[in-house]
């Protein structure tokens, strides 16, 4: 059964780098999981200063500030929804600032010791631009530690909504689509890394598929996530709940049923 449900109009955002800040800190535990591992794997002396890059809405940003009670957390977000968010969230944390920037251009030369993102990077299209900026804003022998979306990310889902997008309904709204995501693999990004001019590299796929318990909550996370750019292009009401429906239908097939196949990226770097 397909859950009668209308996507956020907030959703359906001018820039493909906005976001219903809200609605996904209410609906991203998967991506607050996926952070809270990265970040129990990162060593830290509690006196750095680290870059949130990706923030988000600040959940895991303030877990990361209390690992650092000698030092500070910037947290940057392309997102003005995110950032407004974040600040609400921080605003009790004494040893963060928030601000909106872009990650592939950051206003910093040689001043962070550590740049940590998570679920973030794949939404740069640009990695060698990425990887530059981030070498730039890093102290000598400071380090990148991050996690995104890598090759094979969500290879079912998209596979579907391409030959959605490409059906006689709905082609006429996305012939100026390009897409806004770039799932890079692990060879590509390590050769991209030693480029911009790192050492001691690591870099792994590794597979974190996710289960929804039904359709409602499918269709909550795909929509305010992995379909909000998607969805944006598409104006009509009626077409847009049409199109989340087909989806969510698909994902009910599957075994198990309303999973969606994660493939995360790890990264971890360091500048000489």
């Amino acid at each position: 059964m397909t859950p009668q449900r209308t996507p956020n109009p907030e959703n359906r955002a001018a820039s493909a780098t906005e976001w219903n800040a809200r609605a996904y800190h209410a609906v991203s535990e998967p991506q607050f999981e996926w952070g809270k591992r990265v970040l129990s794997s990162l060593s830290l002396q509690g006196n750095e200063t680290v870059l949130d890059g990706g923030c988000g809405t600040g959940r895991l940003t303030s877990l990361l500030a209390e690992r650092l009670p000698g030092g500070f957390v910037i947290a940057v977000d392309r997102s003005a929804n995110m950032v407004r968010v974040a600040a609400e969230t921080l605003a009790p944390v004494g040893n963060t600032s928030v601000a909106l920037a872009d990650l592939a251009s950051l206003p910093f030369q040689q001043t962070l010791d550590v740049v940590f993102s998570t679920a973030t990077f794949h939404w740069v299209l640009d990695h060698d631009r990425l990887f530059g900026s981030v070498y730039a804003s890093l102290r000598p022998g400071g380090r990148l530690v991050a996690q995104c979306g890598g090759i094979g990310n969500l290879e079912r889902l998209h596979t579907r909504t391409h030959a959605l997008m490409s059906s006689a309904a709905f082609a006429p709204l996305f012939k100026d689509w390009r897409e806004p995501r770039n799932y890079a693999d692990a060879d590509a990004t390590y050769r991209r890394l030693e480029r911009a001019g790192f050492r001691d590299i690591d870099t792994h796929i590794e597979p974190s598929p996710v289960t929804f318990p039904n359709a409602e909550a499918f269709a909550a996370f795909a929509s305010t996530v992995v379909l909000r750019p998607v969805l944006a292009h598409i104006a009509d009401e009626r077409l847009r709940t049409s199109f989340l429906e087909q989806v969510t239908e698909l994902a009910s097939a599957d075994n198990p049923a309303y999973e969606l196949d994660y493939q995360r990226l790890n990264i971890r770097a360091q500048r000489p």
